[in-house]
């Protein structure tokens, strides 16, 4: 299945890994953020609603 890479095949193929490796790790990367970005915006939304609320309470 896979093509005769000849005297080349260490180096084709260790670039191959290289790059799937950095391609797993900018994965990695990207989902980590996302998760924490998505976090900061949760507490940062709860944050104004629970100001809003306290804003518009009449005060007894």
């Amino acid at each position: 299945m896979m093509p005769d890479l000849g005297k080349y095949a260490a180096e084709v193929l260790s670039a191959y890994a290289v790059t799937i490796a950095l391609m797993v790790t900018l994965l990695a990367i990207s989902l980590r953020r996302s998760a924490r970005t998505r976090r900061a915006l949760r507490e940062v939304e709860q944050t104004r609603l629970a100001r809003a609320g306290k804003e518009s309470a009449p005060d007894g």
